[in-house]
């Protein structure tokens, strides 16, 4: 499969018509089973090149071109006509987009709105209009063309926030989406393996499919969220003239979940500047909210100026999407390779045909697990679904079958170790090799010996290597019995082993967070070992804590807790060895009164790049801890909440991704020698 590039350009009469194909092609096989054969970029650019052809050949429109149709002609109409036009959103992809659709709202009005913008979430689901008499629940319908839906009402019972029963006698039509959210889609998926059916590629293409499911021996929990609300039957319910939010504010009376009530809740502000700076707080909320999203709705608040916006074919123009950058992309699977981690866990990691996936060149993405890729049905040339939130490794959701090329071969388990060609112990989900930690021993005690640990300098692969083989080394701690003999030995010359030894005498003194992150304890790096350590003080409080004091480190959840502490006390017979050999297993105490105090005393920072000048020494996980040395925090992603961004010019001095969003958030971006400066009493 080649990707399809984002506004591909149409050159001919037959471009177009290929093009108009394909979307017909991807709509009907998304409304059909779920299951679309474009992601969203894909479909996205591919749609916006057929409107830019069609802009430049108005006489050569196709008549029955999607892009002049709702749900662009391929959802199922059905016979149930809408009480009003359920209409679709159109959208725009960047602050000059929000800027000009803004632009035209005044045109239409004749002047700026003065009822405000109202602005929430666009959910990645399914839009449904929910029909309720006397506070009963009697019908859900799809969108279908705008005017006509499907009856859905089968679906009764088994989607949340959409109750059978309103704690009010009312009579009026809601409006709103229906989705998966995460758990309710893991959920899904569980179920569906149970019953041997495929699992879904995403909520989104889950969601469509499972609306027009009868014939299914499960149900799946689903949850609705209003948007909006019509009178029905010719029944009183909104008040004269309400608002967008007075709208919501009767609905949620009623007993119902609007998309007031969601993490991001519904804002009203005055100016598209407020809008932007809402949208941007939005996307950095996007990778923890429990449910998927692709964008933010902006609408008009006022219904007078609504009504005076008016609406066109397809979309209002008193309302408006602003569509984030996709966090899912389709690309193909070209192979699997297996890996061994510190601990002995097998890890595998697909390779990929290049794909941009939220501003970033994606070629790699986990797995998992063996069980993992059997539940997804993973084949080699399979084009998949990769999904990529935030900071975190890209990972592989689903194949598209549809696209298998003949012959594909099921992606191959291991048969032994990938590392030392040993027996596999498959007793659990995550294999590992039989030795444990024994087979990537080298590639603990190399980590451990890092620069950001235990700064052993000279204590390279070759030496290390050396060590394990001849039996002088089977954990960290033995790092520190080892005879000038043994150190000869390894690296092949006396006069470097005496630096070695020297170099492993001055890491004795390191302080605890270095040697708790040496230990390499799983769900613990650089900047978490310094929480912990700066949180017990002392590697004794450390294993007496339990998964309940563990907690009490900021970034250690309930679900990492126990596994931090159940690997501390595996870690045992190697912390007392460091005990006896003189370690050093405290970390030094701030001095209470100086603590959270500093010039980046309440900030966040972000750094990316090289450092230069008095910081070109520094990697980033020290760079991290200089920051929060001097009062800071260091944050991961550019966003509104950010106050420095330390960033090195390019060579080419084209600016990054991370400055060129400090610009559009206005976030002061400073040179390593500006920062420097800032922090010189912190720099070690």
């Amino acid at each position: 499969m080649t990707t399809l590039p984002a506004d591909e350009a149409l050159t001919s009469r037959a471009d177009y018509e290929a093009a108009l194909e394909r979307l017909r092609e991807s709509s009907r096989a998304y409304y059909g089973d779920g299951d679309s054969l474009l992601d969203d970029a894909a479909y996205d650019g591919l749609r916006r090149s057929v409107l830019a052809w069609e802009s430049e050949h108005p006489e050569d429109v196709a008549p029955d071109s999607p892009t002049g149709q709702v749900g662009d002609g391929a959802a199922p109409v059905g016979d149930v006509a809408h009480t009003s036009r359920l209409l679709s959103l159109d959208n725009v992809f960047n602050a000059e987009g929000l800027v000009g659709w803004g632009t035209s709202v005044q045109r239409r009005l004749g002047h700026a709105p003065v009822g405000g913008y109202a602005f929430d979430l666009k959910m990645d689901g399914a839009a449904v209009a929910a029909r309720y008499q006397s506070g009963r629940l009697v019908q859900i319908i799809t969108r279908g063309d705008g005017s006509h839906g499907e009856d859905i009402s089968h679906n009764l019972g088994q989607i949340d926030g959409l109750p059978e029963q309103l704690p009010v006698p009312a009579t009026f039509e809601v409006r709103g989406e229906v989705l998966f959210t995460q758990a309710q889609f893991e959920a899904a998926n569980e179920i569906r393996t149970r019953h041997k059916a495929d699992v879904f590629a995403n909520p989104r293409n889950g969601t469509a499919g499972t609306l027009r499911a009868k014939d299914r021996p499960y149900r799946l929990r689903m949850t609705f969220w209003a948007y909006g609300a019509v009178e029905l039957d010719g029944q009183a319910f909104l008040p004269a003239g309400a608002t967008h939010a007075e709208i919501l504010a009767a609905v949620a009376e009623a007993g119902l979940q609007t998309t007031a009530a969601t993490p991001a809740g519904l804002h009203v502000v005055n100016t598209l500047a407020e809008v932007q700076q809402g949208i941007d707080e939005i996307a950095v909320m996007r990778p923890n909210l429990p449910f998927g999203i692709d964008g933010v709705v902006i609408r008009l608040n006022d219904a007078a100026e609504q009504a005076a916006a008016g609406v066109g074919s397809r979309f209002p123009h008193w309302a408006i999407s602003f569509k984030f950058p996709a966090i899912e992309r389709q690309t193909v699977l070209e192979d699997v390779v297996w890996e061994v981690g510190r601990t002995g866990v097998l890890a595998p990691t697909a390779v990929l045909t290049p794909v941009e996936i939220a501003g970033s060149t994606v070629t790699r993405a986990t797995l998992h697990n063996p069980a993992d890729i059997r539940r997804r049905d993973l084949h080699l040339g399979d084009t998949v679904i990769v999904y990529k939130a935030g900071e975190i490794i890209p990972r592989v959701q689903a194949a598209v079958v549809e696209r298998r090329p003949a012959g594909a071969q099921e992606v191959p388990l291991p048969m032994a170790c990938p590392n030392c060609g040993g027996e596999i112990d498959r007793s659990q989900e995550r294999w590992r090799c039989a030795k444990g930690t024994a087979c990537a021993l080298p590639a603990l005690i190399e980590y451990a010996a890092g620069r950001e640990m235990l700064d052993i300098d000279g204590l390279g692969k070759t030496y290390v290597k050396a060590l394990v083989d001849s039996g002088a080394v089977t954990d960290v701690a033995d790092l520190f019995a080892l005879s000038l003999d043994q150190l000869t030995a390894a690296s092949g010359s006396a006069k470097r082993a005496v630096k070695l030894a020297e170099q492993i005498e001055a890491a004795k003194s390191r302080p605890l967070s270095r040697v708790f992150c040496a230990l390499g304890v799983l769900g613990t790096g650089r900047s978490m070992s310094r929480r912990i350590a700066r949180h017990f003080g002392t590697m004794d409080d450390i294993r007496r804590a339990d998964a309940l004091a563990m907690q009490a480190v900021e970034g250690i959840g309930p679900e990492k807790a126990p596994v931090i502490v159940e690997q501390v006390a595996t870690l045992a017979t190697v912390i007392d060895k460091l005990a006896r050999a003189g370690v050093n297993l405290k970390e030094p105490q701030e001095d209470p009164e100086a603590a959270g105090q500093g010039p980046l005393s309440g900030k966040v920072v972000v750094v990316t790049g090289k450092m230069a000048g008095p910081l070109d020494s520094l990697g980033r996980s020290e760079m991290n801890a200089l920051i929060e040395r001097a009062g800071g925090r260091a944050g991961s992603s550019v966003s509104a909440k950010t106050h420095y961004l330390v960033s090195a010019p390019s060579a080419g001095g084209k600016p990054s991704s991370k400055a060129v969003k400090a610009e559009e958030l206005g976030v002061t971006v400073l040179t390593p020698e500006a920062f420097a400066q800032l922090v010189a009493d912190y720099i070690n």
